[in-house]
């Protein structure tokens, strides 16, 4: 009796092809490495020795999230290099938020079948994120799961630690009535509302992602839906920590919101103290024309402003809160690192968002 040694590969495992993705990404990893990591990929786990030189008073920052349905529409346009970028922008912003330092980060790709190729783009993005934002790709995993995924999809998982002195910690406290809220301009979409956005784009307006759209939703460039939607979140860790430490220890952040799912009228209530809510002044920003193609024309089918608000960024992917009488200061430091910047409200008594019009 012959034993048999493929069992495994025919129920949908190929261990073969695991072992020969881990070998293509190892460059891709090695690229993102920092002095404190001990470990390279392939081990159970990864080893960081934090500097407590430059953190004395060190508080660890933990932050997960997904990709979501954006990743639908890198698998239809059949381009995987850039929603790793995404996973990573989507972690390492949450914890920028409280002013930390992303370390390092971890991934988790899930998959029906693995194709070492696709993986290796898939990476690919990751480390690219990580370059961008300064960390460590220490480790990850690769799940295959035939039978859990059809043929060709895949789901995204990330993992990010990072670092912040306790006494600079931006929880909120210092928040009061009179301070500016500051937009950071986002890339479009980012990585949230693709439930709606390919709900109206390919179900009910018939697109595909090799349809061009019009010029002016691409900056004057003329881009396919694919290209629009798959345009990178912005990663905004660097320029918000050189900010962090040109205005040390005065910390003139004094809280931040990272706009995602929920919108601008959801997540920067979450940055502000009982008794505060804010103004924001709709036209103080350019918006981009891919979410009035998403809302569409007047008519029935025209998604109300409150919703665009509620589920997108809207051109906003970061959200800081300043004193008034540093405001424009802050904001020409962080154009001269290279972001939009735009003064689009003020903290004020209350709660919640209030939407008024006007510049």
């Amino acid at each position: 009796m012959t034993d048999k040694k493929d069992a495994y590969r025919e129920a949908g495992v190929d261990i073969d092809a695991g072992n020969r993705a881990v070998e293509l990404i190892r460059a891709h990893t090695a690229s993102t490495m920092r002095p404190e990591v001990l470990t390279g990929i392939g081990g159970f786990s990864g080893l960081f020795a934090l500097d407590i030189s430059r953190y004395p008073q060190p508080v660890l920052v933990s932050g997960t999230d997904g990709v979501g349905t954006k990743l639908k529409v890198a698998q239809l346009a059949g381009k995987h290099d850039t929603v790793g970028i995404d996973l990573v922008a989507m972690c390492v912003n949450d914890i920028l938020v409280s002013g930390a330092e992303p370390l390092f980060f971890l991934d988790y790709l899930a998959c029906g079948r693995l194709v070492p190729e696709q993986a290796e783009e898939i990476v690919k993005g990751v480390a690219a994120g990580c370059r961008e934002a300064g960390c460590a790709l220490i480790g990850g995993e690769t799940a295959e799961m035939p039978g859990f995924y059809q043929l060709g999809e895949y789901d995204l998982g990330g993992f990010a630690v990072g670092v912040v002195n306790r006494d600079a910690i931006w929880d909120g406290s210092r928040i009061q009535a009179g301070d500016v809220l500051l937009g950071l301009a986002s890339s479009g979409l980012h990585s949230n509302g693709f439930s709606l956005a390919r709900r109206v784009l390919f179900e009910q307006r018939g697109y595909t992602v090799d349809v061009s759209l019009p010029a002016d939703a691409g900056g004057g460039t003329r881009r396919t839906v694919g290209e629009e939607l798959l345009t990178p979140t912005r990663i905004y860790v660097k320029s918000v920590l050189a900010l962090r430490d040109r205005y040390a220890p005065e910390q003139v952040v004094k809280g931040a919101a990272h706009i995602t799912g929920g919108g601008l009228t959801e997540n920067i209530p979450r940055a502000l103290p009982d008794g505060l809510g804010v103004t924001v002044r709709c036209g103080s920003w350019p918006v981009p024309a891919i979410f009035r193609i998403i809302q569409g024309d007047d008519g029935p089918e025209r998604i109300s402003d409150d919703e665009m608000y509620r589920v997108f960024n809207m051109g906003i992917g970061l959200a800081l809160i300043v004193s008034g009488e540093s405001a424009e200061s802050v904001a020409a430091a962080l154009s001269g690192m290279g972001e939009q910047v735009y003064a689009i409200g003020e903290v004020c008594p209350g709660r919640g968002v209030s939407f008024v019009s006007g510049r």
